[in-house]
């Protein structure tokens, strides 16, 4: 699967052109109503908003921040700072209310992070967003996405290698850094998911693969992974705003159903979500029976949720060949590793002392893991030693790649992961027949008398704990003068009597390891990134300082106090531009 279009404004353009009925950007409200844009009125809309940036001040090369729902005034400004020659950064919108210092903080951080010269929003977002304003200061400060409109201007000229556009990594382990993706980059990623999406399977007089996806548009499985594809195909693509797929999954099934979705990716937890919030009253009518490729990435996977959500949704026409596991990291611009098309999940029993150690041995009694596939054509991996020799299949070593859609670096960064063109990931694997299997990040393997543990190992051991909120679980290494203590933080739903006893057999049981101590905290009192992973060296940072505590609730007082003393800070922001 190729493109002529050299950049993704082009591939917009050349979308336009080709017109194909049916293809475009459909959204939906949590009414499930829906209101469509075609790719020819996407781009139209786009070139207007590029005329107005331009006469806002905005200039070719300069990066401007994007902070909207998931509506089409995101790609107003997404494509329309594109077409004018300017670098779109999309940020997350404030989600969490009782946590606004914290998104402040890094907010401004990131803005300041890419020299960006404003920051566009809407009336609803921009209300909170008057402190980010004030604390960043970007040169043009705030655009009000409603005044994107006016004369069109002239798509700039398609340069491949050109900076496209700015997107931050995850942040689990450390702060959020700028990955520079060019548009040869992110055109290359979303090409080879194009390639898989079609396999075996000729394109031209063919249905156009239908996407649909509530993944946010800040995140690159949201907007690379889903939105790009449709646009190079070009398809239709359906798009539902998180927080409404988080208030009502069936949502997400039911889009899927209505509009024959044919290609949907989650994270493994929204598969959870749906077993365990939708009930069979809102299956009504539903039929999945056109969903080929429902991707399952961007987190651990975990077996249980395979089965669960296949078994769950089988009666509704879902087939079970259809889970795909995948992997990739906003380094790669997205997808790095892909399960073969319709195959179904794999997964392996291997023993846990063994992988402990460093070899990945074959075990009936085992634990379980979920191969993610090999890589893309054009990509490869390997795993290394700590001295940095490439290691043979099944031992485990830390993850390195290499493709065309590796970033260009981090923006402004001194220090770079990429050394003679491959791409430290920070991951650790192992290859088990030919396929990856992800063990853990580096940063975080807890070492206990030699033998290394995966946090998410430990995590996922407590989902059989009464109470305990699924996927809602840290644990940490604290090294202390008298050593290492192995610490689980845990959210439960209510506290009860011999909860932290039953989390700590249930960790013996399933990894061996015992934890020094279990901490129990309330629902919401993780630190997440702004794709919902949590972020277990900050945890343990607040733990240490005492600051590990729940989010305020939210009073109608604290939201107007909120508002006023944002919308102070952005008038004052204002009044202060240079």
């Amino acid at each position: 699967m190729s493109t002529s279009a050299k950049t993704v404004h082009g591939a917009l353009d050349l979308a336009a052109q080709i017109d194909r009925a049916g293809t475009g950007l459909r959204f939906l409200d949590g009414q499930e109503r829906d209101t469509f844009y075609a790719w020819p009125v996407v781009r139209d809309r786009a070139t207007a908003a590029a005329g107005a940036l331009l006469r806002a001040g905005v200039k070719p090369g300069d990066r401007v921040v994007i902070v909207l729902p998931t509506d089409v005034v995101f790609f107003d400004a997404y494509f329309g700072a594109m077409w004018m020659g300017a670098v779109p950064v999309p940020l997350y919108p404030p989600v969490r209310l009782g946590r606004m210092d914290e998104y402040v903080e890094r907010t401004a951080s990131m803005v300041r992070n890419v020299s960006a010269v404003a920051v566009v929003s809407d009336a609803r977002v921009g209300r909170v967003l008057g402190r980010v304003i004030e604390a960043a200061r970007p040169p043009l400060g705030y655009l009000d996405v409603s005044t994107l409109n006016g004369a069109p201007a002239p798509i700039t000229a398609q340069d491949p290698d050109a900076l496209c556009m700015v997107q931050f990594s995850s942040g689990t382990t450390v702060d959020p850094k700028p990955v520079a993706l060019t548009h040869a980059q992110v055109l290359a990623n979303a090409e080879v998911i194009l390639e898989r999406i079609f396999e075996g399977n000729a394109v031209d007089g063919d249905p156009p693969a239908a996407g649909v996806s509530w993944l946010p548009l800040y995140h690159d499985m949201g907007l690379i992974g889903c939105v790009f594809p449709a646009l190079l195909a070009p398809g239709p693509l359906t798009l539902i705003p998180p927080e409404r797929f988080l208030l009502k999954p069936a949502l997400w099934l039911r889009a899927i159903s209505r509009w024959r979705g044919t290609v949907s990716p989650a994270p493994d937890f929204a598969y959870a979500l749906c077993v365990e919030r939708i009930t069979d009253e809102e299956m009504d009518g539903v039929d999945l029976s056109s969903w080929s490729l429902a991707l399952n990435g961007a987190e651990p996977i975990r077996p249980a949720t395979l089965r669960a959500f296949t078994e769950r949704f089988a009666r509704w026409g879902f087939n079970p060949r259809a889970m795909t596991p995948v992997y990739g990291l906003s380094e790669a611009s997205l997808a790095v590793t892909f399960t073969p098309t319709l195959r179904g999940p794999r997964v392996v029993r291997l023993d846990p002392d063994a992988l402990a150690t460093g070899t990945a041995v074959d075990s009936h009694t085992g634990t379980e893991h979920v191969t993610v596939g090999s890589a893309f054509r054009g990509f490869a991996i390997e795993l290394r030693g700590p001295d940095g020799a490439v290691l043979p299949e099944r031992k485990t070593g830390r993850l390195f790649a290499r493709g065309p859609s590796v970033m260009q670096g981090y923006l402004g960064r001194d220090v770079q992961p990429i050394v003679d063109g491959w791409l430290d990931t920070g991951d650790l694997g192992v290859i088990v027949d030919g396929e990856l299997v992800i063990t853990g990040r580096a940063k975080d393997v807890i070492i206990q008398r030699g033998h290394n543990h995966a946090p998410h190992d430990l995590e996922r051991a407590l989902d059989v704990v009464e109470g305990v909120r699924t996927g809602c679980a840290a644990a940490v290494a604290d090294l202390t003068e008298d050593g290492e203590r192995v610490l689980i933080f845990v959210e439960v739903r209510e506290v009860r009597e011999g909860q932290a006893d039953a989390c700590t057999q249930a960790v013996r049981a399933a990894t061996g390891l015992t934890p020094d101590l279990v901490v129990l905290l309330e629902p919401g009192t993780l630190p997440r990134t702004s794709s919902g992973k949590i972020r277990r060296a900050e945890t343990l940072h607040r733990f240490r300082e005492g600051t590990l505590t729940p989010p305020r609730a939210v009073t109608p007082t604290m939201l107007a106090g909120v508002l006023a003393t944002s919308w102070l800070a952005h008038l004052r922001a204002r009044w202060t531009r240079p």
